[in-house]
């Protein structure tokens, strides 16, 4: 997800967006801990976009 296109959301949008990568996060984590995650690389991309997420919203706040 790119941070441009985060910009064009509304707060309750990015708001609903930041809780369904946490619900994600907490799923891979989850794969992760009983090793069925195939793809280790992708909680790392979660994370990045949480704090994009985060950012904007921040940013939206101020």
């Amino acid at each position: 997800m790119k941070a441009n296109e985060l910009r064009k959301m509304t707060a309750e949008e990015l708001e609903s967006k930041l809780s369904e990568l946490k619900k994600e996060l907490f799923n891979l984590r989850f794969q992760h801990a009983i090793n069925q995650l195939e793809n280790p690389h992708k909680m790392t991309e979660v994370k990045h976009d949480i704090a994009r997420v985060m950012t904007v919203l921040n940013e939206k706040n101020a």
